[in-house]
C-alpha cells in the first residue's frame, strides 16, 4: 500500500469506478476528500475525480493547490480536468453543446497517457462545461466534434474530458494503466496474496493477545473476513451467528455445518428472531428497517459478548461498497445512497474496538481472498446477501407470512439456478416481494394474491450492474414453480432495471 495512487473525489458517482479499475491494474488506491491539503498526501500519482459542479460556482470543490508542486503526475477527469486548468491559469465555459453519451475522439498528439491506443477511439462524455483555454504551456493531445481540447497535457499532468473508467470506453482500462504504470512508475504490487500477508502481520500486531468478536452472517464478507482472523489470531476469534429470522432456506444449519465443524472456528448461535421480528413490525420504510435491524443486531451482539466473556475487538465483514454506498467516503459531496447496517462505526455503550479487515476491499477481491484461504467454492463464490437480509425483498411491512413467501421463492430462484449451470455465472440472482395483490386464475377459482419480481444482474464488483438476459425457459419454469409451490403467489414479474439509475436491490 506504501506505492498508490490517491483519487481526490469531487462528488462524482463514478469516483470509486477509478479505484476499482486502478486496482484491476495491481496498484493500491484510495479515495480521500477533494480538498485534502497536499501535506497530508503520500502518492505515486494523483487523479481528480469527475463531479456535477462548475469550477466558476459559488459552492464548487476545488483542491489544494499545493498538489501542483508535489512533484507527481496528476490526472484530471472531467471536472478534474476543467479544474485543473481553471487553477493553472487557463479558462474554462459552459458548452454551447452539452456532450453526455457515446462520443469519439481523435489522438492528435503522441502521449504516454495514450500509448497502445489507436488515433480515434470511442469515449464516454458526461459534461456541460469545457475549457476554452489552455494554461500555459499545455497542448492538446486529443480533440472531439464538440471541442479541440478533449485531452490536454504538460510535463506530468494530464487532463481529460471523458471517463475512462466506465465500460462504455472501451479502452478507457488500457489509459489507466498508461497512467499508473507509463507515467507513474507503479509496478503490480497489489496482490490478494500481498493484502493476506500484510493483513495477517497487521491484526496480529493489533490483536496481540486479545480476544475477538465476530459477527458472522453466512455471506461471503462475513465468512471471508471469518477465515482471515482465524489465520491471523486461532481461538481469539470467536464468531457469533445471528439468526435474525431474516436469513434464507438452510443458512443456519450451513453455517454451522462449515464454521463450526468444518473449519473448526469456535461459533456459537444466538437465536433472536422474536426480538428482530417484534422491533420490526408494522415498519415499511426501507431505511427504518436498516436502522433498526442495525441497532438490534447491536443489542443482540452486546448480550451475546456479555454471556460469552471479556472482548476486546469487534470484527465485522465490511466492504469498500459498503463505505461508499453508505456514506460520502470521507465527508466528500458524493451522495448517500443506502445506509448499511454494518458501517459508521459503534455506540458508545459497546466498548469494543473495531476490526474491519475487509474495509479496503471489492467484492471480487474479497472473493479471491477467500479461495487463497481455501474457503469452499460454494461459500466464497455464493451470490451476494444484503446484510438486513429478506427484510429489504420485503417491500412493506414484515410478517412470518411474508417471509415464508419470499423465503420459499428465493429458494426456487436459487435451486434453477443452479440446475441451469448459471448460479456462479451471474452476479446476483433473487426474489422480491411486491406490496400489491392481483387477481389471478387457479384451478377454476378466482384468486387474489400476491406478486413476486425476479431480479437478476451481472455484475463486476457491484458497483455498476446491468440485467442478466435469463433464458427463456429458465423464466418459464421459475414462474410455474413459484406459482404452484409458494402459496399465495399468482404473478410472477422480471425486472429489467440497471444500476444506474436503478439499485440491484429494492430497497
Amino acid at each position: 500500500m506504501t506505492e498508490q495512487i490517491v483519487i481526490l473525489d469531487f462528488g462524482s458517482q463514478y469516483t470509486q469506478v477509478i479505484a476499482r479499475r486502478i486496482r484491476e491494474c495491481q496498484v493500491f488506491s484510495q479515495i480521500l476528500r477533494y480538498d485534502t491539503p497536499a501535506s497530508q498526501i503520500s502518492a505515486a500519482g494523483i487523479i481528480l475525480s469527475g463531479g456535477p459542479a462548475s469550477v466558476y460556482g459559488r459552492n464548487a470543490p476545488h483542491c489544494d493547490p499545493g498538489i501542483w508542486k508535489l512533484g507527481v503526475p496528476v490526472l484530471g477527469i472531467c471536472y478534474g480536468m476543467q479544474l485543473m486548468a481553471h487553477q493553472l491559469g487557463g479558462k474554462v465555459e459552459k458548452s454551447d453543446k452539452r456532450e453526455y453519451g457515446h462520443a469519439e475522439i481523435e489522438i492528435t498528439t503522441d502521449s504516454t497517457l495514450f500509448r497502445a491506443m489507436s488515433y480515434r477511439q470511442k469515449v464516454w462524455m458526461s459534461h456541460g462545461d469545457k475549457v476554452t483555454k489552455l494554461p500555459d504551456g499545455f497542448q492538446s493531445v486529443a480533440k472531439s466534434g464538440n471541442s479541440p481540447f478533449a485531452a490536454i497535457a504538460r510535463g506530468q499532468f494530464f487532463g481529460i474530458q471523458f471517463h475512462p473508467e466506465v465500460h462504455h470506453t472501451p479502452n478507457g482500462k488500457q489509459l489507466i494503466s498508461n497512467f499508473v504504470h507509463g507515467i507513474c512508475g507503479c509496478g503490480r504490487n497489489w496482490t490478494m496474496k500481498s493484502f493476506i500477508e500484510h493483513s495477517i502481520a497487521e491484526i496480529r500486531e493489533k490483536a496481540g493477545k486479545d480476544r475477538v468478536l465476530l459477527g458472522l452472517s453466512g455471506g461471503v464478507d462475513s465468512s471471508v473476513a471469518a477465515a482471515l482472523l482465524h489465520k491471523a489470531t486461532g481461538d481469539q476469534l470467536l464468531c457469533v451467528f445471528v439468526d435474525n429470522g431474516l436469513i434464507r432456506k438452510g443458512e443456519r444449519e450451513g453455517v454451522e455445518k462449515l464454521f463450526g465443524r468444518g473449519l473448526g472456528i469456535r461459533l456459537h448461535t444466538e437465536d433472536a428472531t422474536k426480538v428482530f421480528l417484534s422491533n420490526l413490525r408494522g415498519v415499511t420504510d426501507p431505511e427504518r428497517k436498516r436502522k433498526i435491524i442495525g441497532r438490534t443486531f447491536v443489542e443482540v451482539f452486546s448480550k451475546a459478548a456479555k454471556k460469552a466473556g471479556k472482548f476486546r475487538f469487534l470484527a465485522q465483514g465490511t466492504t469498500y461498497p459498503d463505505v461508499i454506498e453508505s456514506v460520502s467516503i470521507a465527508g466528500n459531496p458524493s451522495a448517500m445512497i443506502k445506509s448499511h447496517h454494518n458501517v459508521g462505526g459503534l455506540p458508545k455503550r459497546m466498548k469494543f474496538e473495531l476490526l474491519e479487515p475487509l474495509r479496503q476491499l471489492f467484492k471480487d477481491e474479497v472473493r479471491e481472498v477467500g479461495a487463497q484461504l481455501g474457503l469452499p467454492k460454494e461459500m466464497v463464490w455464493r451470490q451476494p446477501f444484503p446484510g438486513p437480509g429478506l427484510a429489504v425483498r420485503i417491500l412493506g411491512a414484515i410478517t412470518l407470512e411474508r417471509l415464508r413467501i419470499v423465503r420459499e421463492a428465493d429458494w426456487i430462484v436459487i435451486d434453477e439456478m443452479k440446475k441451469a449451470d448459471l448460479y456462479y455465472k451471474v452476479w446476483q440472482t433473487f426474489a422480491v416481494l411486491l406490496p400489491v395483490r392481483t387477481v389471478g386464475v387457479m384451478g377454476d377459482e378466482r384468486t387474489y394474491d400476491n406478486v413476486v419480481a425476479i431480479r437478476a444482474v451481472e455484475s463486476v464488483d457491484g458497483m455498476t450492474a446491468d440485467w442478466a438476459r435469463l433464458p427463456y425457459d429458465m423464466l418459464a419454469r421459475l414462474s410455474t414453480r413459484i406459482i404452484n409451490e409458494v402459496k399465495g403467489v399468482n404473478r410472477v414479474c422480471l425486472d429489467i432495471s440497471s444500476k444506474p439509475p436503478s439499485t440491484i436491490e429494492w430497497e
